[in-house]
């Protein structure tokens, strides 16, 4: 799979691959995260789009970016924070803090998705649709913003049971609905976005 990604889009340029997980959730953070990896390294790994490989696929190539990568970072952005900014904007922030927390600043970032609002400390950006299919270190960072975040949301299962966040991630799945519907939503849940049917607050 890695030799049909591209390891570097400009010879010589450091880049950082910046993604996010997490938009479409009913509950949790967003969580983005920053790469830069060696092309060699790049050409190495295994990578490919987050959803197209398998939770334990996943988890190894974590653990490979996390001790091979030039620099990586992740960020969180909270469900507080979504319901103030809305989910794009903290999506965009959350790639925002993913590359301040990166060790030296990177010539350029390339960016999943279409679009981004950069900041005035940030290095020029490129954005790649489906870029996690296209590009080795958006598909690396997809990978560790997806793990980390199913990381962070199985801990979150055990503190609020009931709602299936070992096996949905938070995502808006049969289950998790009725759970809303049974349980009511807790702090975790995005108070902006749309549960169906609604259901009574039981977590104040």
């Amino acid at each position: 799979m890695s030799r049909a990604l591209i390891s570097q889009v400009v010879k010589g340029r450091i880049e950082a691959g910046c993604d996010e997980a997490g938009r479409g959730c009913l509950a949790g953070p967003v969580v983005a995260s920053a790469v830069v990896l060696n092309p060699k390294v790049a050409e190495s790994l295994p990578l490919n789009d987050s959803k197209q490989l398998t939770a334990i696929q996943r988890q190894q190539l974590r653990e490979l970016i996390e001790f091979k990568a030039i620099s990586w970072s992740v960020a969180f952005v909270s469900p507080q924070d979504i319901d103030e900014m809305n989910i794009l904007q903290a999506s965009f922030e959350a790639m925002r803090q993913a590359v301040r927390g990166l060790a030296g600043e990177p010539d350029h970032l390339l960016i999943d998705g279409n679009r981004f609002v950069t900041s005035p400390d940030m290095p020029p950006h490129s954005c790649y649709v489906k870029g996690d299919a296209k590009i080795a270190s958006i598909a690396a960072a997809s990978i560790l913003a997806k793990t980390h975040r199913d990381s962070y949301m199985r801990q979150a299962a055990i503190t609020y049971p009931g709602y299936h966040w070992e096996t949905n991630m938070g995502y808006p799945t049969v289950a998790h609905r009725q759970a809303l519907v049974d349980l009511g939503p807790t702090p975790l849940h995005r108070k902006t976005f749309g549960w169906a049917p609604p259901a009574p607050t039981l977590f104040d």
